[in-house]
């Protein structure tokens, strides 16, 4: 019998420095945080200040080890005023349902979009003008 491969987070390439674009593939579990997202976030804050994430959570997620999941709770707990905007993509309800009920402890915006909406979160969570920043 084999080993799984641990999941991880896939970068998603055509974001500009403010924006980190992640796709979750595989079983996330505490690793993939710590080595992967906590610091990619972390560096980009210490350079850009407040950041937009895109955050895709697609057919290829087998869910959360216990490690990851507690990781995801408390580096989104503790980066609430952090994110200007942060775009979730996923038609897991269990998440979609877990998002709305955080998203008015957030300091900055958040939206959950279906898979099918890849782009139209991709467009919110880089704004173009002025007017699309505070929509």
């Amino acid at each position: 019998m084999s080993e799984k491969k641990p999941g991880h987070f896939q970068i998603l390439k055509g974001f500009p420095a403010d924006v980190v674009a992640v796709s979750a593939k595989g079983r996330i579990g505490r690793e993939a945080y710590e080595k992967q997202l906590i610091p990619l976030i972390e560096e980009r804050l210490a350079h850009e200040g407040k950041v937009n994430v895109l955050y895709e959570i697609g057919p290829e997620f087998e869910g959360f080890t216990a490690g990851g999941a507690w990781d995801d709770t408390k580096f989104g707990l503790s980066h609430l005023a952090d994110f200007a905007r942060l775009a979730v993509v996923t038609d897991v309800e269990w998440i979609r349902l877990g998002m709305k009920m955080f998203a008015p402890f957030m300091g900055g915006r958040m939206r959950v979009f279906a898979l099918d909406e890849l782009d139209k979160a991709r467009d919110w969570v880089m704004p173009k003008t002025p007017d699309e920043v505070s929509a």
